[in-house]
């Protein structure tokens, strides 16, 4: 399965909430769900899936390694408590969830224990998130941009990093988008609010609209059936190209996340 443009993202959701969101959006159409192994929800992702009746196989499933679980000794043996939780033998996509540059496991031990964890077959693809140009061309260096299917970096109308967006489409890297509505804020947005009232649309669909325009994946969050219906109609909308370039315009390089530590130096 090649990475869905539409999935459902989880961050910050646990217990009943999670299990509601995903029960929800699988009914709904969804077949692709984003999740972390810092979230502490892929146990209550894997009851959800369980509860669904939807076969595993027909649903493309991203978890993400964290910092503690970078090393050699680690990573794999991590992946498979994750797969343990998630009630699944391999996942679609695993991704190293921040470089953390300053940390002790150099970007060359944990990728290359990554593309293990990839020839052992548990997990079909593997990629990066929050990588910056240079950590990416290092990971590339390492295994190969072919090995490399995601970036998944924060994306948004007000930060769209062109820069780094541009050197992942050279290297024929696909782009994940989080972030993608700027934590609720760019549903605010005058902008955003005036094409939606033109369009006859949520702000919600105008931005994702937008960003699955510029090829980007998106991976909202929601946890009202409500919402997560109508954002999935996102993929049925056509921005003009004024309104493209209106929401361009709102470019701010402004930041919604950025750990000390985990984070690189932004491009």
């Amino acid at each position: 399965m090649t990475l869905p443009e539409f999935g459902l993202g989880t961050f910050r959701l646990q217990g009943e909430t999670v299990i509601n969101s995903v029960e929800n959006a699988l009914d709904l159409g969804y077949r692709a769900i984003d999740t972390a192994q810092i979230y502490g929800n892929e146990a209550d992702i894997g009851t959800a899936i369980k509860n669904s009746g939807i076969a595993t196989e027909s649903i493309y499933l991203t978890t993400k390694i964290w910092v503690d679980n970078l090393s050699k000794d680690t990573l794999v043996p991590s992946l498979k408590e994750s797969l343990n939780n998630l009630g699944v033998d391999s996942v679609d996509l695993t991704l190293i969830h921040w470089p953390a540059p300053s940390g002790p496991v150099p970007l060359e031990e944990y990728m290359i224990a990554l593309l293990e964890a990839k020839n052992l077959g548990l997990t079909k693809k593997i990629g990066v998130s929050n990588f910056n140009i240079e950590l990416l061309q290092q990971a590339i260096d390492v295994v190969g941009a072919e090995n490399i299917e995601t970036n998944q970096i924060e994306l948004s109308p007000y930060l769209q990093n062109r820069k780094l967006v541009s050197f992942m489409h050279q290297q024929r890297i696909k782009v994940t988008s989080y972030m993608t509505l700027a934590y609720g804020r760019a549903l605010k947005d005058a902008v955003i609010q005036k094409i939606a009232e033109q369009n006859g649309q949520t702000p919600a669909q105008v931005i994702l609209a937008w960003a699955l325009a510029k090829d980007y994946a998106v991976i909202p969050s929601s946890t009202k059936r409500e919402n997560l219906a109508s954002n999935l109609q996102a993929q049925n909308i056509t921005l003009s190209d004024e309104q493209m370039a209106q929401i361009d315009q709102l470019e701010a390089n402004s930041r919604e996340v950025n750990p000390e530590g985990l984070a690189p130096i932004w491009d």
